[in-house]
């Protein structure tokens, strides 16, 4: 067997053109991607609340080192 013979037919299968299939979004469909957007907005908002002041320490930390510098 060579090697063409092996990758032929996978090369015919990835570059054949895709059945056409039409979709649609059905009204759950819409109130789902609302949930997944709602519940990433919450979900950011208690990371940053729970790090809060490791990251402002950290931005402090990071400004007085700065302002440090320029004073000398």
């Amino acid at each position: 067997m060579s090697i063409m013979s092996i990758l032929s037919p996978l090369v015919e299968i990835v570059t054949a053109p895709a059945k056409a299939n039409p979709a649609y979004l059905d009204p759950g469909s819409g109130s789902f991607i609302l949930q997944l957007l709602l519940a990433a907005l919450v979900g950011s908002a208690f990371i940053i609340k729970s790090y809060w002041k490791k990251i402002t320490d950290f931005f402090r930390k990071l400004f007085s080192r700065a302002d440090q510098r320029k004073e000398e």
